[in-house]
C-alpha cells in the first residue's frame, strides 16, 4: 500500500488489494453494452440516426416516415431502444432495428 493517493479495496476472486480507482474502472467498462443500429453500427449518445422504415407513434397521432432524421439521441439502459426528441414529440423512444446511424 505505497501509496496514500487512492483506496483500497480486497479483490476476492484474485486474493490481492487493489486500487479503488482500478476496480471502478474495470467494473464500469464490464457493464458497459453497445448499441448497434439497424445495419451494425455502434451508436452514442448525441449521434444522428435516420429511420429505415415509417412508424406510427403511439399517442401522438402522427406517422414518422422513412429518412427522417432525428438528431442528438440519447442510450438508455436497453441496448435495443433509443430515447430522443422530435419536433412536438417529447419522451420518444425508438427501438434501434428501426434507425441507422447518419
Amino acid at each position: 500500500m505505497a501509496d496514500g493517493d487512492d483506496d483500497y479495496v480486497y479483490d476476492e476472486a484474485t486474493g490481492e488489494w487493489r486500487p479503488a480507482s482500478e476496480v471502478a474502472a474495470q467494473a464500469a467498462a464490464a457493464g458497459k453494452v453497445e448499441v448497434r443500429d439497424a445495419s451494425g453500427n455502434v451508436l452514442a449518445d448525441g449521434d444522428s440516426v435516420v429511420l429505415v422504415k415509417d412508424l406510427k407513434v403511439k399517442g401522438a397521432g402522427q406517422t414518422l416516415k422513412q429518412g427522417t432524421v432525428i438528431r442528438s439521441i440519447r442510450l438508455t439502459d436497453n441496448p435495443e431502444e433509443i430515447d430522443c426528441r422530435f419536433e412536438a414529440i417529447k419522451g420518444l423512444v425508438l427501438r434501434t432495428e428501426f434507425v441507422r446511424k447518419r
